[in-house]
């Protein structure tokens, strides 16, 4: 499993971190995207000072994160823990 971290924030915000194991392209963004769309949270991926909404697959992959890229995944709302939790343990399991 590739190297991860958690962050408590403010109440309602939640972050991980996680190290990529493949480039973020079109099937493991359209996963990641269609999971962070199941929450009510507003939830962003990042790398680097770049973060966009992570229910848009375009812009997921409009980041261009590839293999051992750090990317920040971020969501503020109600389900904001479990959405980094669950959408990071995603892309952490993703290899091909």
């Amino acid at each position: 499993m590739s190297p991860s971290s958690e962050t408590g924030l403010e109440p309602g915000v939640a972050e991980r971190i996680v190290r990529l194991q493949v480039d973020l392209h079109a099937r493991p963004a359209g996963k990641f995207s269609q999971l962070a769309a199941r929450y009510s949270s507003e939830v962003t991926v990042g790398v680097g000072d770049r973060a966009v909404d992570a229910r848009s697959v375009l812009m997921v992959m409009a980041l261009g994160a590839t293999a051992g890229t750090e990317v920040t995944i971020r969501a503020r709302g109600e389900d904001a823990g479990e959405a980094v939790r669950d959408l990071g343990d995603l892309l952490a399991s993703i290899a091909e």
